[in-house]
């Protein structure tokens, strides 16, 4: 007699349900079963989790939406030029921004060995860099690395023209 392949689930969430378990080894059914059991069925846990995944895009909403308002302040407060680029690549631009160059001033000035007048070099090449594009591609870089970078994008000796100004 072959081990039964459909079996009747009663979920957790009061569904019952068959399913069919052929797809598993024979000796892997009853306890694939058993599991399914504990489980809310495919129906609930979808909808469960679409209420998560709601909840997490509203909350990462107001999170960005906060990043861009602080982002905004601090270049005001500074003199940053507006960037170029799509209104999506600008905003996030802002944020990458505002997130490096800030980082960049504790690690090398508050925490590091740059003085005052140092940075304020820093600071006026980060203004000469407008394009998004150029800081959204450094959103990962080491804040520390940021006047080696700045001074590769603001090189007026190259050959060719810069694509970052």
């Amino acid at each position: 007699m072959a081990v039964r392949t459909t079996w009747t689930v009663d979920h957790q969430c009061g569904h019952q349900l068959d399913h069919d378990l052929s797809a598993r080894r024979a000796d892997e059914r009853a306890g694939y079963a058993r599991w399914l059991e504990a489980r809310a069925c495919t129906d609930c846990w979808r909808t469960a989790h679409q209420a998560d995944a709601a909840g997490t895009q509203e909350w990462l909403a107001g999170r960005r939406e906060q990043e861009q308002a602080d982002a905004d302040a601090w270049a005001s407060q500074y003199d940053m030029p507006p960037l170029a680029g799509s209104d999506k690549a600008v905003a996030w631009g802002q944020r990458c921004r505002h997130q490096l160059v800030t980082t960049a001033y504790q690690a090398l000035v508050a925490e590091g060995e740059f003085d005052e007048q140092q940075w304020a070099a820093v600071e006026e090449a980060a203004r000469l860099v407008d394009r998004a594009g150029w800081w959204i591609d450094q959103r990962e870089a080491d804040p520390g690395d940021l006047p080696e970078l700045l001074a590769a994008a603001t090189d007026a000796d190259r050959t060719t023209e810069n694509p970052y100004r």
